[in-house]
């Protein structure tokens, strides 16, 4: 078996951190949307740059972690 669970779960948090990141990132300047709800704080650039942060060291996890395979 040669799939590491690291790829699809940093793949998968990437995309999606990076997703918030841009939403975040693209209403940053609306102060109503995030008065009531966050407490004037912009959540979604904050979480966004969490899921990105994992990601990125599932994947790295993923790269740098490979096994090599016993010798003969």
């Amino acid at each position: 078996m040669g799939l590491d669970i690291r790829w699809p779960i940093g793949i998968m948090f990437s995309l999606v951190g990076l997703l918030l990141v841009l939403f975040g990132a693209a209403t940053s300047s609306d102060a109503a949307m995030y008065n009531n709800t966050s407490l004037g704080i912009n959540i979604n650039l904050i979480w966004g740059a969490v899921l990105l942060v994992f990601g990125a060291a599932m994947l790295l996890g993923a790269i740098f972690g490979r096994k090599k395979p016993p010798s003969a």
